[in-house]
């Protein structure tokens, strides 16, 4: 499976010949200003929230591709109040079959509200089954023992757990998640965008050193293979 990274929350998983992208914000991230929106190619967009750092993109990148947007059921129709048709709603607990694999929406301890303020229903996170690999898309959240559900029903490969602090988990926490999960490799999201959530890259590195964790820090624009 291949994964890029395009900054604060949004991912690129390629899973077989499908393009799976999670929380497009990318036009308004001035560390992201290499990446031209119009290049990317996804065939399905997962909202965890309604947050502007979360869907700012998603609108422009489902009409350019004809994407399905999935997300709660108060998100998908705001989309489809924008001239979205390829929609799949979703809440917290369900499960769906895609044609890359099975995503279930689990629970996430955070607010939600759409660009314009209206209501954006619950966070959320994913777990994705692919016949490659497993792994959790936390969302924004804190630490919640929710979490501890997740491998008593998937066997996790790895999980994509925010990091930046303040208004998430910060790296000590996302090291328990971990645990909670039990995962040993965790991708770091939702870090350094913003003055309130920037980080240092030295000591988070030693924080998951300690809890026996391989931490991955992805450069903006960055492929790697999982």
């Amino acid at each position: 499976m291949k994964i890029t990274y395009y900054g604060q929350s949004c991912f690129l998983f390629e899973i077989g010949e499908n393009r799976v992208l999670f929380d497009p914000f990318i036009s308004p991230n001035e560390l992201a200003s290499s990446i031209n929106v119009d290049d990317i190619k996804a065939d399905y967009i997962l909202l965890s929230h309604g947050h502007q750092d979360h869907v700012h993109d998603a609108e422009q990148i489902a009409k350019n591709n004809n994407s399905t947007i999935v997300a709660n059921f108060e998100i998908v129709t705001w989309y489809g109040n924008k001239g979205i048709e390829k929609l799949h709603p979703m809440n917290t607990g369900g499960k769906v079959t895609l044609p890359f694999g099975t995503v279930k929406m689990v629970n996430a301890i955070h607010s939600s509200s759409l660009p314009d303020g209206s209501y954006g229903g619950s966070a959320a996170g994913f777990v994705v089954e692919t016949e490659d690999k497993t792994f959790y898309f936390a969302g924004d959240t804190a630490l919640t023992y929710d979490m501890k559900l997740i491998p008593e029903q998937f066997d996790v490969d790895f999980a994509v757990l925010p990091i930046g602090d303040n208004f998430t988990m910060d790296i000590h926490d996302a090291m328990l998640a971990a645990d909670f999960v039990q995962v040993d490799k965790v991708i770091g999201m939702h870090y350094d965008t913003f003055p309130y959530i920037q980080i240092d890259h030295e000591e988070v590195q030693e924080v998951a050193k300690m809890a026996d964790k391989e931490l991955i820090l992805m450069e903006i624009g960055q492929t790697i293979n999982l």
